[in-house]
């Protein structure tokens, strides 16, 4: 006689992931835009990039620069995001707050970290050569780490840590508060994103 059971999966950590639609497009004027940026700014930001260059904000007031022609597009997937998480979607309220590209040369990456005061973060993928290093998500609930014990198998319920490995038009929305990082880009080219983040105006 089997087993009547249910299993109830409350409390889970989503990440959305979507194909863009005309990435190769986006990405060749994003690619021109970041570049060029770069030769301005050599020196960027310091944040979670270990050897990386991250740019400073997107000027996203300059409605024929490649970034806000990128920005109008994703509009449809950031109303999606807030569907399946069942919130309400008020255009007026939906404020992107910040908007950046990070360059991940050979051996570069992120160190773990999250976005305060802001609902969702983003990274969507302008260059993605293989070997350049994965997503990587923890499990925010720390009390998890404190004991763990052998298992036969990896599921859901015993891992604190996922990676998705990243391809060139992918646009991952995931909850700010959600702890994440950058493997080390091994490959010889350049590993190229752009991350955002999403407020709700009160």
């Amino acid at each position: 006689m089997g087993l009547s059971k249910n299993i109830f999966k409350y409390f889970p950590q989503p990440i959305f992931h979507y194909q863009v639609n005309n990435y190769i497009e986006h990405n060749a004027d994003l690619l021109n835009h970041i570049y060029e940026m770069h030769r301005i700014d050599p020196k960027g930001l310091a944040r979670s990039n270990q050897g990386g260059w991250h740019s400073k904000p997107f000027n996203l007031k300059d409605k024929n620069s490649a970034p806000f022609k990128f920005f109008m597009a994703i509009q449809m997937y950031v109303a999606d995001t807030f569907k399946e998480y069942g919130w309400r979607y008020e255009p007026g309220k939906i404020n992107l707050t910040e908007m950046w590209a990070i360059i991940n040369k050979k051996n570069n990456f992120n160190v773990e970290h999250t976005h305060p005061n802001n609902y969702l973060s983003a990274a969507y993928y302008v260059k993605a050569p293989e070997n350049c290093g994965s997503f990587m998500v923890t499990n925010p609930n720390v009390i998890s780490r404190e004991r763990i014990t052998s298992s036969d198998k990896r599921t859901e319920f015993n891992q604190n840590v996922a990676q998705i490995k990243p391809q060139e038009g992918d646009l991952l929305l995931f909850p700010a508060y959600l702890p994440h990082s950058v493997g080390m880009n091994l490959s010889d080219e350049d590993r190229i994103v752009i991350s955002f983040n999403v407020d709700i105006l009160k």
